[in-house]
């Protein structure tokens, strides 16, 4: 039996066009839960609305959820696919199958648009004339990578600054790891031919790199410049020595990528070999998240496309585990990031197989090993927790932790934070923040108590209104970042609204003791034990939490006292600005930033032209530093 929908959602789900486009799946607080695309929107859509026993375990157990819908439309599949992929990576729905810790990944910059160029390490790609390699899921492969190019190669490494301001060569000229381009030591034609033998090595050139230095050293040799054709032949040797170590993947396929995963619960582990010029070069581990109940061409396809949106070498050829469902569209987008052909594979036979399936035994070995991690995390959490039982003194094993603090500026935007531990672990969802409203000034006591107060009463009230009930669980025990004043003061909030029976110690960092109402000794806990650990990592998550909190508002007061300095620019016209504009820095440096401003409600273009010219000056010293 098919589910009964409202009058609005059947009217929506009858008008849906016969064009491709995306679907965005809604829950009832109108939080997007689910992205899809589909090439025809009418049938797609439609489907999820059936007997719920005919649907897939995570599709049923997602339409339960869903309260309406809203779909976009696109001329072409690809550009439904592009978009897709953008609303994935900044909504990052529940349901959706999501690339894990996508924003952290490094990349390597190669930075041409300096006369001497520098291997740095950048959070994600601009266009700024630089030459981007990666991403790298492990910042230390990036490190590593940066070692060894510096181990083969004398790149300077100092800041722009530094460069400038050099009277003389530094340690590193004299240890042979810089050749000096301060003092002009090296040329600039030098010194950018010698970073090209980087770029090569960093495409997987390596042979192209050595066979150049044999070339260079024969020369040098010739020439009897002898000094020259050692540190030649170093870098040969160097080079020899690294591309020795690479497995030889010669019959595979001289340029590809071979990408393989297994499944564990809802994490898929994938592993990627790059091979290049036959050598595999690369090797990249990767988790998918949210991936319970779905095929592996679901699987197949999301990773192609969160992988190779961000990838900035894209192969010829792709080995793959299992063609993803419909793979046209997913072709011709790879085509169109790559600008040029591309062959997507599943491998039956020969060297392609066999290497696709070293790829799946190391996408096994992750897996094992993330298995132990886990369950030696689960010990130690199970061990934690037991101990904070006896240690002090509880009835039961705690299974739910708040822990409270408080942040402020000498008094200005004070605010509290409130953590939660389920079962040992951060409880995100359950985090709250408070803004102190019953306070003046720095009183870290008072403003204890009045969170106390409200915390409990909010659980008190809970039963009569639904924004309260997410304090509805009572805490197994309580800390209060701080010794015995903030713990008296919240201890008497406690008892004043009636829930002094719930455990409460207060954590001091000076020495780590913790202290217990009415109790005059502290409970010392050994240093290395794991209760104070789990204790330590709680307290300073809380701080962790607060501090990013007063630095919101207080970013946000100064960005509005920033604007009550522009001509023309009232409190309406700031609020516009404010609303549209958070980041007031990326808005004075934006080349289109006039003629956004002045499309807001209330603004002119006069009055745009004010803000960014303000916002410019105000900007440009700390702009001059970063460059």
């Amino acid at each position: 039996m098919g589910r009964i929908l409202s009058d609005t959602l059947e009217k929506k789900r009858q008008s849906l066009p016969d064009a491709s486009g995306v679907y965005l799946m809604k829950d009832g607080a109108g939080h997007v839960i689910y992205v899809g695309k589909a090439r025809n929107l009418k049938p797609r859509v439609r489907s999820y609305f059936q007997d719920p026993a005919r649907l897939a375990p995570k599709v049923a157990a997602m339409m339960r959820h869903v309260e309406d819908f809203e779909i976009i439309t696109t001329d072409t599949e690809v550009e439904a696919l592009i978009l897709e992929a953008t609303l994935v990576k900044q909504m990052q729905p529940h349901y959706n199958i999501r690339l894990k810790d996508d924003k952290a990944y490094p990349y390597l910059r190669l930075t041409w648009e300096e006369d001497f160029p520098r291997l740095l390490i950048a959070r994600k790609p601009a266009e700024t004339g630089s030459r981007y390699f990666g991403p790298y899921t492990r910042a230390q492969s990036v490190h590593e990578t940066i070692r060894l190019l510096r181990k083969i190669f004398p790149i300077r490494n100092c800041t722009n600054m530094k460069f400038k301001n050099a009277a003389r060569p530094c340690l590193e000229y004299h240890i042979k790891r810089c050749p000096a381009p301060c003092q002009s030591l090296i040329s600039r034609d030098d010194y950018r031919a010698m970073m090209r033998s980087v770029e090569l090595f960093l495409e997987g050139k390596a042979e192209d790199v050595r066979d150049h230095l044999v070339s260079q050293l024969t020369a040098a040799a010739q020439e009897l410049d002898f000094e020259r054709a050692a540190k030649l032949r170093d870098q040969v040797r160097a080079i020899e020595e690294i591309t020795a170590q690479q497995k030889v993947a010669r019959d595979a396929g001289r340029n590809l990528d071979a990408i393989s995963w297994v499944v564990d619960r809802q994490d898929a582990f994938v592993q990627v070999f790059r091979v290049r010029d036959g050598r595999l070069t690369g090797r990249e581990a990767m988790t998918l998240t949210g991936v319970d109940g779905t095929n592996d061409g679901d699987i197949a396809r999301a990773f192609l496309l969160q992988y190779y949106g961000r990838a900035q070498d894209i192969p010829a050829e792709i080995l793959i585990e299992q063609l993803p469902e419909e793979p046209e569209d997913l072709m011709g987008w790879l085509r169109e990031t790559r600008h040029g052909r591309i062959d997507l594979k599943v491998p039956q036979r020969g060297e392609k197989q066999r290497l696709l399936a070293m790829v799946r035994q190391n996408a096994m070995l992750a897996r094992d090993e993330a298995s132990r991690r886990l369950e030696v995390k689960d010990r130690e959490r199970e061990d934690a927790l037991l101990g904070l039982k006896h240690a002090l003194g509880l009835d039961n094993v705690p299974d739910r932790i708040e822990c409270y603090d408080i942040s402020n500026t000498q008094g200005t935007e004070s605010v509290a934070s409130m953590v939660v531990f389920t079962h040992g672990r951060p409880d995100k969802s359950q985090y709250r923040r408070f803004k102190i409203q019953s306070v003046q000034g720095p009183n870290d006591f008072l403003s204890m108590r009045e969170v106390i107060m409200r915390r409990f009463r909010h659980q008190q009230l809970a039963e009569a209104s639904v924004h309260t009930k997410r304090f509805a669980t009572t805490p197994d025990l309580l800390i209060i970042d701080g010794g015995r004043g903030q713990l008296g003061y919240a201890y008497k909030a406690m008892q004043e609204v009636d829930a002094s029976r719930v455990p409460i110690f207060g954590l001091a960092k000076e020495h780590e003791w913790l202290f217990e109402p009415e109790r005059a000794d502290p409970i010392i806990l050994d240093r290395d034990s794991p209760p104070l650990k789990l204790l330590q990592h709680i307290r300073d998550e809380a701080h962790r939490f607060a501090i990013t909190f007063h630095r919101q508002l207080r970013s946000k007061r100064n960005l509005r006292s920033l604007l009550d300095e522009v001509p023309g620019i009232g409190p309406q016209r700031k609020k516009q600005v404010l609303r549209h504009f958070p980041d007031l820095k990326a808005l004075a440096g934006s080349e289109s930033s006039v003629a956004e401003l002045a499309h807001l409600p209330g603004m002119t273009t006069k009055a745009a032209e004010a803000v960014v010219s303000y916002l410019r000056e105000l900007y440009k010293p700390e702009v001059e530093k970063e460059t």
